[in-house]
């Protein structure tokens, strides 16, 4: 009985990492790092408008969007995990982020940034394709290491310590990666693509910026 219930606390505890570090709000805390930790060279009204844009287009929006495809049932929940429920979510990321980089995060004035979501979008766009050979990527892991793996380069280009983020977010990984086990949401085959995805992309345009 003690054990039944150590994994069910376990369980609750690991779920909440899900939540948490959802797809949908990784852009917006990529953004709060970048402007906080990476630069110094925006004033407060110019970080304020971007950060609150960048809310709107990334989470706002994106979630009366899903909340309207789950009235229209089109999708069982936000985190949509049938196959045929993500094409549509997928395809209106790419068009939320693809909006993000070209009215918002322009690429004459946060580089850095605009080529994060760039890579973030090609990201998605590979797990969209991939739905069409039945593959499905776990866009948890996709979006967690990709924001990892953004800190990491963030941290060579400005040579600023970031190893204690660095640190917390491969914790963060492990435990996104446990949630989605433990919830039954993926198997270990679709974290791993999800994160491969996630990462390459990053790594790729990087050698534009860093």
């Amino acid at each position: 009985m003690n054990n039944n219930l150590l994994a069910i606390k376990m369980k609750k505890i690991l779920s909440i990492f899900s939540y948490i570090f959802h797809p949908l709000f990784i852009p917006i805390m990529a953004t709060l790092f970048y402007f906080y930790f990476g630069t110094n060279y925006f004033l407060f009204r110019e970080i304020y408008i971007v950060i609150i844009q960048t809310f709107i287009v990334t989470v706002i929006i994106p979630l009366l969007f899903f909340w309207l495809l789950y009235i229209l049932k089109k999708a069982d929940s936000l985190t949509a995990v049938e196959i045929n429920q993500r094409k549509i979510p997928l395809a209106a990321q790419m068009l939320f982020l693809f909006y993000l980089i070209t009215k918002i995060i322009q690429i004459e004035y946060f580089p850095e940034l605009y080529f994060c979501f760039l890579a973030s979008a090609t990201s998605v766009f590979l797990a969209f394709v991939m739905l069409f050979t039945k593959i499905k990527a776990s866009l948890h892991m996709l979006g967690i290491s990709s924001f990892l793996t953004f800190v990491i380069l963030l941290s060579i280009h400005t040579q600023k310590n970031f190893i204690p983020f660095i640190a917390i977010l491969v914790f963060v990984c492990g435990a996104v990666a446990s949630s989605r086990l433990v919830m039954k949401a993926h198997t270990p085959k679709e974290l791993a693509i999800g994160s491969v995805i996630g990462i390459i992309p990053q790594l790729a345009f990087s050698l534009l910026w860093l």
